[in-house]
């Protein structure tokens, strides 16, 4: 069956066959990814665009990198440098991208809700690679497949969201994916950084990180977002890490069988010691890894959609 529809914008709503679908086909590209030759004929003759107004690393050379796993055109536009930065609007941007016959645009944008803006006016499929504070859906959809191919499931773990949820797109796209599949999510932070409201999702709230350590069987540990002013919220960086750092002690005391997960980049000496981002409980670069096969499969699946 194919996806439920031609775009990719958040996991908000999705069906829970839609977010399996991907999963499930990403473990077939998974394995590609391990042949002597990486690369298979599926999206030959597509050409894609990969828009980013927005600084990234691992996001943007993922995509491309599947793109090109796939045998797609790739096109890579940044605000630096373009037409962007002499004035030119960006529906008009847009417009003269999808002039070159583009058939999907990957699109990240520090402003909410712009993935939504271009589905009225392209005719591309357009995938959201982080929209703002709004969503990142490829990254929770890369955390999902990486616990599920950890610990073979997620229907019934308990899996904690720990740090800057009110600055992240990551979390709110991981507690709809996470719910759908039947996981109970928890948040963990100091109070400054978790919305208000956030509970009408779903979720239960501690401000304590030994007990989020000991109760979740999955940690998944945001970066403090620095350059979106999050250090306001906290008095120190220092006394963050003093309290919701993840420490290898703290993991040992509490549950040393916990899976730690961070999206990237690392705050090392503040989300994450350095012992516990280069050690045994996390599966940082599995995640990296994973992210190539997840946007594999996102691409494919919208790309050879009826």
């Amino acid at each position: 069956m194919p996806l439920s529809s031609r775009h990719l914008l958040g996991l908000q709503g999705v069906p829970k066959e839609d977010i399996q679908l991907i999963l499930d086909t990403a473990t077939t590209f998974r394995e590609v990814l391990e042949r002597p030759i990486k690369k298979v004929p599926t999206l030959q003759g597509k050409t894609i665009c990969n828009l980013f107004f927005e600084n990234s690393t691992r996001t943007r050379l993922s995509f491309e990198l599947a793109q090109k796993r796939l045998s797609a055109d790739t096109i890579n536009f940044t605000k630096s440098g373009s037409s962007a930065s002499k004035g030119e609007t960006f529906k008009d941007t847009v417009k003269n991208i999808e002039a070159m016959k583009v058939d999907m645009i990957v699109v990240r944008h520090e402003s909410s809700g712009v993935p939504h803006y271009l589905t009225r006016i392209s005719n591309a499929n357009i995938i959201n690679a982080g929209d703002g504070r709004h969503e990142h859906p490829t990254q929770a959809l890369l955390d999902m497949y990486s616990i599920r191919e950890r610990l073979g499931k997620i229907d019934g773990l308990k899996v904690c969201i720990v740090g800057d949820i009110a600055h992240s797109r990551v979390a709110l796209s991981n507690i709809y994916g996470l719910i759908s599949l039947g996981a109970k999510v928890s948040l963990c932070g100091p109070a400054t950084m978790i919305p208000k409201d956030i509970q009408r999702l779903g979720v239960t709230i501690t401000h304590n990180i030994d007990e989020a350590i000991a109760n979740n069987d999955v940690l998944n540990v945001l970066r403090i977002q620095l350059e979106r002013k999050a250090g306001t919220n906290i008095p120190t960086l220092r006394e963050y890490h003093n309290y919701f750092g993840i420490t290898s002690e703290r993991i040992k005391k509490n549950n040393p069988d916990v899976l730690i997960l961070h999206p990237g980049p690392i705050n090392r000496g503040v989300e994450l010691s350095s012992e516990v981002a280069d050690g045994p409980f996390q599966i940082i670069l599995d995640q990296v890894t994973n992210g190539v096969a997840i946007r594999m499969a996102v691409l494919y699946l919208l790309g050879t959609r009826p």
